[in-house]
């Protein structure tokens, strides 16, 4: 077990350790990277002209939408976790966290008065008990994502969300240590590999006893900067005093756009560890390319190959996350990227010498349209 030194200087409490099972987490450097939140479309830009050339080299804009064929669309954008997951077999099916599906019927409180009652029947019908995650269907980046503690997070939940848009119920994995794993594989190679590991760690403050949970954030050196992401997702808490040595964790949601702390994990990948989520890709279907979200036990027996739940499959459009280091160089995080098209571009082209016809690409356009028209209508993150 490692603690991690608290953020503000602060000793922890011995009774609440926090990021239980990580290596320690290192703060020194710099808080974040200076491209680290550059807005999407001017980060993305190389990217897109690299997609340019790979589709005019591999003679298919639609190639990489056949990465994974079993995948809408490869797992590009918009996909269904509810497909997903329902094509998990074996060794996937058996790792995953249980989950339940749900779409909400009408608008509102009456509706989500129903809506609970199918949720509490469909979660007790599998041995699913609270506390529990919720999630959206489609979406991304830990869009919507929220922990559900009792019956009345489920109502609030279900009253914010959109009528006729699907849910995941999931188990929730109390594991402190959240990894997301970047697995690759080139069809008809016997053996896949991890081309990237991203350690998630959930930030926190120190109570003192005598700050306000607002005047922790504004004064941490990692969290101050990131004040726009901490500060509306805590609103009914800002003006709290946190007892000394109480830490209080600022995220959730394991995604580094709502303000996780990523970090690059890939010294410590282990040949054990590569076995083990090269059996669990090759009981999906067709699935070559993407990112295995998971919760661990530790990182001792993550090396190990044991240990770990899959919250969720991410397909072609998943990222190899640990470019969101903050002491990643923009040169090292284009390279990354550039490495891991080239290697989509050419598993969609092995795929279509396979037999698989490329949908069109404009199926990826309205994915992506409709994913961000749900974005804007989901429950807060926490």
């Amino acid at each position: 077990m490692h603690d991690t030194k608290p953020m503000t200087g602060t000793a922890i409490s011995p009774n609440r350790p926090i990021h239980v099972g990580m290596p320690p987490l290192d703060m020194s450097g710099p808080p974040v990277s200076f491209f680290e939140f550059w807005p999407s479309w001017l980060f993305y830009a190389p990217i897109a002209l690299q997609w340019c050339w790979l589709a005019l080299r591999y003679r298919g804009a639609g190639l990489a939408l056949l990465a994974n064929p079993s995948f809408p669309d490869g797992g590009m954008a918009g996909e269904s976790k509810l497909e997903i997951f329902d094509i998990l077999d074996g060794k996937a099916k058996e790792a995953t966290a249980c989950w339940v599906p749900l779409t909400r019927t009408t608008a509102g409180e009456t509706g989500a008065a129903t809506d609970l009652e199918t949720a509490l029947c469909a979660l007790r019908d599998n041995n699913i008990e609270l506390p529990i995650v919720a999630k959206p269907d489609i979406g991304c980046r830990g869009v919507g994502v929220q922990p559900i503690r009792s019956v009345e997070d489920l109502t609030t939940y279900l009253t914010n969300f959109p009528a006729g848009a699907s849910m995941v119920l999931q188990d929730m994995i109390e594991h402190e240590a959240e990894a997301g794993v970047f697995y690759i594989r080139l069809p008809g190679e016997p053996k896949g590999f991890i081309f990237s590991m991203t350690l998630k760690y959930f930030p926190h403050v120190i109570g003192d006893g005598v700050s306000t949970l607002k005047e922790l954030i504004c004064a941490d050196m990692r969290a101050g900067v990131l004040q726009h992401i901490y500060l509306p997702r805590h609103t009914h808490r800002l003006d709290t005093v946190l007892p000394k040595g109480e830490p209080f964790r600022l995220a959730f949601a394991g995604s580094h756009s709502r303000g996780t702390i990523f970090r690059d994990g890939a010294a410590y990948i282990t040949p054990q560890m590569e076995d083990a989520f090269d059996e669990v890709a090759k009981s999906i279907p067709e699935f070559y390319i993407g990112r295995f979200d998971i919760r661990f036990e530790s990182m001792e027996n993550l090396q190990q190959g044991e240990g770990f739940t899959l919250m969720e499959i991410n397909g072609a459009g998943g990222e190899a996350t640990h470019i969101w280091d903050r002491k990643t160089t923009l040169r090292q995080a284009y390279t990354t990227l550039f490495e891991q098209n080239r290697l989509l571009f050419e598993i969609g082209f092995r795929n279509r010498k396979r037999g698989f016809k490329p949908p069109s690409i404009w199926r990826l356009y309205d994915a992506f349209r409709r994913e961000q028209n749900l974005f804007n209508r989901y429950p807060l993150t926490k």
